[in-house]
This record gives structure tokens, sequence and C-alpha cells, in this order.
């Protein structure tokens, strides 16, 4: 139930927006800060196995250009000891839409042209965001989307069950509801890169 009752909220955010004008611009704009919010917590995850093995893990996307460095900045409260989200350094407004726009999205697409084999999850993070537009205008109700998606987890089993037929069922009420949303079907850039890094067995 928490990530429908999350995706519920960030719909009546959407809705506001003026160049999301139908249920698939909802899922296709949630969908891009869901991967690299799940990607981020991946190769977080992946790191920390590689340096409980004396090993060095280089990660895709790096930099400030992680989901935690530039989404949700964190420092620790000093009366709970709680990391919470660093207010002072996160941004919002209009910082926020000109940095996704005009810094994440081309640094993302360069994927493409920096990636050394064609079949690899950079080259089809290129091509995802080589083809995706953010659009979102207000950086305050990005900012808002962004921390309810940031208190989201994918790590159990549970949670990508719920996370799945919550996006199926999100497609299929495209359908229903009779709009040409309902025409459309993931990506194929977008499908096999779920499935290189969730890596089912």
């Amino acid at each position: 139930m928490k990530y429908e009752n999350t995706f519920k909220a960030i719909d009546q955010i959407l809705w506001k927006e003026q160049g999301c004008g139908s249920e698939l611009d909802y899922l296709e704009q949630k969908s891009w800060m869901l991967f690299l919010k799940y990607l981020d917590d991946l190769e977080t995850e992946r790191e920390d196995e590689a340096e409980l093995e004396g090993k060095t893990y280089k990660r895709l996307v790096s930099g400030f250009y992680r989901w935690s460095q530039w989404a949700t900045p964190k420092k620790r409260d000093p009366q709970t000891g709680k990391m919470v989200l660093d207010t002072v350094n996160a941004m919002s407004g209009d910082d926020l839409v000109e940095f996704v726009d005009q810094k994440l999205f081309p640094y993302l697409k360069d994927f493409q042209n920096t990636a050394t084999q064609t079949d690899s999850l950079e080259y089809k993070i290129g091509e995802i965001f080589g083809e995706l537009h953010n659009k979102i205008r207000s950086g305050f109700n990005m900012r808002e989307i962004i921390n309810m998606i940031d208190e989201l987890h994918f790590q159990s089993a549970e949670d990508k069950h719920e996370m799945t037929v919550l996006y199926e069922s999100n497609i299929q009420r495209m359908g229903n509801a009779g709009r040409n949303g309902g025409e459309y079907y993931t990506p194929r850039p977008l499908i096999r890169s779920i499935i290189k890094v969730v890596d089912p067995r």
C-alpha cells in the first residue's frame, strides 16, 4: 500500500503541471525519478559489497549526478542522530528544474557516447534519457515528488512485487480510461536496462 499511496499523491501533484496532460505523462515522469533512485540504491549496495571484498566498484552515475547528491543531500540531525534532508543544500524551485534540464539529462544522455558497448547498461541509460524529457516545470512540485520517492525502498522481493503490480495497473488504467496512452508500452531500452539492473535468476 505504501507505493500505491505514494503514487496517488505524486499523481495529484503532477495533475497541477501544465506539461503533464495525461496518465501517460504521470507514469513517464514518475518512472525516470524512480529509476534514478533505484539505481543509486543499487550502486551503493554494490559499492559496499565490493569494499567488504577488498575490491573497487566503479559507479555508472558518479559525483553530484548521484540521486543522493543532487536530489536528496542528507545531514545528521543533532537531536535524533538520524540522517535527514539537508534543506539548505537541497535544490528547489527554478534551480532544481534548471539542473535537471541543463545538466542531469544531458549528462545521462551522453552515456550513449561514453559507453564502450551498445548492449551495456550505461548505453541503455543514455538511450532512455536521450528520448525522455522532463515535463515538470515547477521545481517546488519536483522537490515534493523527489522527497516522496526518496522514502521508497526496493530491496526486498515484496517491495519489488508491489512496485511491479502497481506499475502494471497504472498502464491498464490508462487503457481502460479510453486515452491513447493505453497504446503505449514500456520502451524496449528501458525494459532491457531494468532486467540488467535487477539481474533476475
